[in-house]
């Protein structure tokens, strides 16, 4: 199956098929998607305002699953960032975020170092 695709694109220069004389038909006109990582902060920032119609005009430009990677790597990229400013661990940021505490924390008061690690 793969031969018969590729001597396909070698004969019609790679654009998928010919006319009815035989001539190499020329590929269909691409458009250029939207910006995944635009769309995503759109969506973002307009749901943060209640904009529903903006983050759902958004939403339409990409696929669900796109939308989900892009808003996951804005919100990698915000709480690193947010961290770095405050001089704290993204754990925190994010449970402070959330309104959470981090996975594994514990007060202060009990806090004991991991397992070989010597307090200092």
């Amino acid at each position: 199956m793969w031969e018969r695709i590729l001597r396909r694109r070698r004969r019609t220069g790679g654009h998928g098929g010919t006319g009815g004389d035989g001539s190499a038909v020329p590929p269909p006109q691409r458009r250029r998607g939207a910006n995944l990582f635009e769309v995503a902060a759109v969506y973002v920032a307009a749901s943060a305002d209640g904009d529903d119609r903006s983050s759902a005009e958004a939403a339409s430009l990409v696929s669900p699953e796109a939308l989900f990677f892009g808003v996951d790597e804005l919100a990698c990229r915000a709480v690193i960032a947010l961290a770095r400013t405050r001089d704290e661990s993204p754990y925190t940021v994010a449970g402070e975020l959330l309104g959470v505490a981090p996975p594994g924390a514990r007060p202060a008061e009990e806090a004991q170092p991991p397992a070989g690690v010597r307090a200092g």
